[in-house]
């Protein structure tokens, strides 16, 4: 056999097993789908017919859950964070490990910001909001967290994008907020913020909301 063609099988393995560790499910469908597919080329060279059969079912199957994930209209809410209101506690517990991957500390007022609600996703807690005001038209973001299952961007577009009303309603049409990671970098750039200031420790960045 040629080497070539051990290294497509190779990369196929590395493909199934990279996408078998992945939280969001769409990069789980998607590797596997490239992973499948070049399975399928190595069983063809190979004539290995019914690892080839067995492929091109797993990649039908993974454009038939990514064309779902794709057109699904995900119903997106928001809900007050309550004064007495344990679950965030819970809530914060359950993802620290995971938040501060993203945010150096939580240490933010959830109860009495002046914007702090859960954002939900089909009527289940899927993320946290956290802000408040930094000047007359600025209000800063403390804290913008999805779990790991649910970050399509979905939530953070529905926040700013549908929902930038809740904003400018009470005259704030910047929001600015601080990043020191390279997630919530790229991240906000997706959201449409742009950065404005760096320094060692952090970078600084403003997104202007338009009625």
């Amino acid at each position: 056999m040629h080497w070539w063609i051990e290294a497509i099988g190779y990369t196929a393995s590395i493909l199934i097993l990279i996408s078998l560790i992945m939280s969001s499910t769409k990069k789980l469908r998607w590797i596997n789908l490239f992973g499948s597919t070049t399975f399928i080329v190595y069983a063809i060279l190979t004539n290995t017919y019914p690892v080839a059969i067995l492929n091109l079912f797993t990649a039908i199957a993974n454009i038939y859950y990514l064309i779902k994930i794709y057109n699904s209209q995900s119903y997106f809410n928001i809900l007050k964070i309550q004064q007495n209101n344990e679950y965030i506690e819970y809530f914060i517990e359950r993802n620290k490990e995971d938040m501060l991957k993203i945010y150096d500390h939580i240490d933010v007022d959830f109860k009495n910001s002046e914007y702090n609600f859960y954002i939900l996703r089909d009527i289940m807690p899927v993320g946290l909001f956290v802000a408040n005001k930094y000047d007359e038209d600025t209000l800063k973001v403390e804290l913008d967290y999805v779990i790991p299952m649910f970050r399509d961007f979905k939530a953070g577009k529905y926040i700013y994008e549908k929902n930038k009303h809740i904003f400018l309603t009470k005259g704030y049409n910047k929001l600015i907020t601080f990043s020191d990671s390279a997630k919530q970098d790229k991240y906000l750039v997706k959201m449409g913020f742009n950065k404005i200031e760096e320094s060692d420790a952090s970078r600084t960045y403003l997104l202007e909301l338009n009625d």
